[in-house]
């Protein structure tokens, strides 16, 4: 360093770089686990769930799979169509089980994937092995429903997945809870001072794939979200077509949007069309 720095500045100067570096390198390193909290599930063991299910498993290769579950109405009538389901990023199915029976009593069967790692489903979860599970899905649905008979619903990281098929398969409708301009915005204000385009392992950029959505689209976003800041979710309003909708829940947080009445409604409105 030139002369001019004192001794004290230049162990400043230095730490500050190896601060940076190390936590730049961490981060690389260690960020699956920050973004995905899978809990995985023995093959022969049950999930949770307090209602008719069927699970499907596609082999990818020897160290890896897809696990769906579909949920049925309990008499297995014929139904309106289907809702692909794309959960968050914690634990598996049996966390979001839960959310299933507003689609079924709606006539709609529904179908969750868990990604590699989730669940029974065998693997590491990547971003394009996500997209890939997601078209597997589409196509196993394709051989029952029609375009028009298929939601695409995303919730939390699941958005990113759900906006991706969306912009590549018809369906009837593309729902998106709790979603994200990309993951680097998410990030921005608090590591923008890293390349995280070159960083980062997963992208998400549901911004470039909205636009490509053809079917009608609705958002649903609290106002006091703390993983994913509303401010970061509007920033999609003005990729939106003139018939979407960005329905806003004042003071609905992260997890809890279920809970409000206008977060039913817009759920039901959807599907009763």
């Amino acid at each position: 360093m030139p002369s001019f720095f004192s001794p004290r500045i230049k162990a400043f100067i230095k730490f500050a770089l190896l601060t940076y570096a190390v936590i730049g390198i961490a981060g690389y390193y260690l960020q699956d686990k920050f973004l995905l909290h899978p809990i995985s599930i023995p093959a022969g063991d049950s999930y949770t769930i307090n209602q008719p299910y069927r699970e499907i498993e596609l082999p990818v290769d020897s160290n890896t799979s897809f696990h769906f579950i579909q949920f049925t109405r309990p008499d297995d009538t014929l139904t309106k169509g289907v809702v692909l389901y794309f959960h968050g990023n914690r634990e598996n199915i049996n966390r979001y089980a839960r959310f299933a029976p507003t689609f079924i009593e709606g006539n709609y069967e529904v179908w969750m994937a868990d990604y590699p790692g989730f669940g029974k489903a065998k693997g590491k979860a990547t971003e394009a092995l996500m997209y890939e599970e997601a078209k597997q899905l589409y196509l196993l649905a394709r051989k029952k429903y029609t375009p028009e008979q298929i939601i695409i619903y995303g919730k939390s990281i699941g958005t990113g997945v759900a906006s991706w098929l969306a912009s590549v398969r018809d369906c009837r409708h593309l729902i998106l809870e709790t979603p994200y301009y990309s993951i680097s915005s998410l990030l921005q204000p608090v590591f923008g001072i890293y390349p995280l385009s070159r960083l980062l392992h997963f992208q998400f950029p549901t911004y470039q794939y909205l636009p490509m959505v053809k079917a009608p689209i609705t958002i649903l976003h609290g106002t006091d979200d703390g993983v994913i800041r509303y401010s970061n979710a509007s920033k999609l309003i003005p990729l939106l077509k003139k018939d979407d909708r960005f329905v806003t829940i004042q003071g609905g947080s992260h997890n809890n949007l279920s809970d409000y009445p206008i977060f039913q409604q817009t759920i039901k409105e959807v599907i009763s069309r």
